[in-house]
């Protein structure tokens, strides 16, 4: 749901900027508003979903989705576009906190963090073809064909959800209780100081990209004047890089290498691309070209492959009793983190790269702080090819009589 709802609209962001009359930084509010409607929209559909399973409230999620997507195609200003944005990303929100805690569900140690690297390639797959299809789609039509193919692609997987995906959490596995014991349940793990720190290195991590989503096709397209399919192939090559190190962590790193290990490495990886990216958009060595700037970003986009599945793997690990809840922290963090650091990276206007590389900087830097502070991965003992095991107490455990 995040790659289709943000980088098919990606290529049409400034074109939404001429049609609607309004400037780049209030444009990219529509941005802002879809990531904090999936960040808010979890923290309700993951204990939903603890509740009454996952299949239900992701059916519903996704009916909305499609509603709220077709009526953005109609938005007639910027104003009730970014309220038809912020209810498409509270519905969309389903898909992300259910994906999760469906995986937690089914995969745990070992083959839980291969299954993320997994999932990595297939939703890979989204960001790769999504921009190249927002591109071409704007050589036949507006920025409002964008949301109508948007719409289009909701019906289906609303479809392939409804006939394929069965229910994954039976009915003695759910927890009773309502909004109380939601809250409780989320008390309780963020209390648990290394679950948080690898929910907030995510988060942080995530703010690095989410720079880059929203701050790209302006960089790229305005300030470098490459065209719109160009931006597209820039931003699938980018993507497929991050789903080939994803990949690699999947096969080769997990089970050899521990988590803790190859997320370090990923977080690094992110924090050199953004300086570099800095010094190189400051103009502190004079103005470069579009290529060294590509490269830079495509190493912080590479090195997400690493960061993302590790960070999800990890905290998932401590939380096999509240998977929908802990899913739901994961990403409301990430995607709130994100959605400050979206009208940021515009701040100082359309004709400057530096607050982008700010803000990943940045993000990468608190990522690693969080990491190193929190988690203090040196202490904890490795398990097989994990890294990170949780302590017995550290875990709460399922009510008496429930089965794990």
């Amino acid at each position: 749901m995040p790659p289709l709802s943000m980088d098919m609209y990606l290529p049409a962001l400034p074109q939404v900027t001429g049609s609607l009359g309004a400037p780049a930084a209030t444009v990219q509010l529509t941005l802002t508003a879809c990531l904090a409607g999936m960040a808010l929209g979890q923290l309700a559909v993951g204990p939903m979903s603890d509740r009454w399973g996952r299949r239900r409230p992701l059916l519903i999620g996704l009916l909305v989705y499609v509603v709220a997507t077709a009526a953005c195609a109609f938005a007639p200003g910027v104003g009730l576009l970014v309220a038809f944005r912020l209810a498409q990303g509270l519905a969309g929100a389903a898909g992300i906190v259910i994906a999760r805690a469906v995986v937690r569900d089914l995969y745990d140690g070992v083959q839980m963090a291969r299954f993320f690297s997994t999932l990595m390639l297939i939703s890979g797959v989204a960001p790769v073809v999504a921009p190249l299809i927002g591109g071409q789609v704007l050589r036949v039509t507006d920025w409002r064909g964008v949301f109508f193919v948007l719409t289009g692609v909701g019906v289906l997987l609303t479809a392939v959800v409804f006939l394929r995906l069965p229910e994954t959490l039976g009915p003695e596995r759910r927890h009773a209780g309502g909004v109380g014991t939601a809250l409780r349940t989320m008390r309780g793990l963020l209390a648990d100081r290394v679950f948080t720190g690898y929910t907030l290195a995510g988060g942080c991590a995530f703010a690095a990209l989410f720079a880059y989503i929203s701050a790209s096709p302006f960089v790229v397209q305005d300030i470098y004047g490459a065209s719109p399919q160009t931006f597209s192939l820039l931003f699938g090559a980018n993507s497929i890089g991050m789903v080939i190190v994803g990949q690699i962590n999947g096969k080769l790193l997990v089970g050899r290498v521990s988590l803790d290990k190859a997320l370090g490495v990923g977080l690094t990886l992110i924090a050199l691309a953004a300086a570099a990216l800095l010094v190189m958009t400051s103009g502190v060595f004079g103005r470069v070209g579009l290529a060294p700037v590509a490269v830079a970003l495509f190493v912080l986009m590479a090195a997400m492959g690493l960061a993302m599945p590790n960070t999800n793997a990890l905290a998932l690990l401590r939380t096999p009793h509240a998977a929908g809840s802990a899913s739901a922290l994961i990403g409301t963090f990430s995607f709130l983190i994100g959605a400050v650091a979206s009208p940021l990276v515009g701040i100082a206007g359309e004709h400057t790269a530096v607050p982008m590389a700010v803000v990943q900087l940045a993000g990468a830097l608190l990522a690693l702080g969080c990491f190193l502070g929190l988690c203090r991965p040196w202490r904890n003992g490795p398990g097989p090819g994990l890294g990170t095991e949780a302590p017995a107490a550290a875990v709460p455990r399922p009510a008496k009589g429930v089965d794990r």
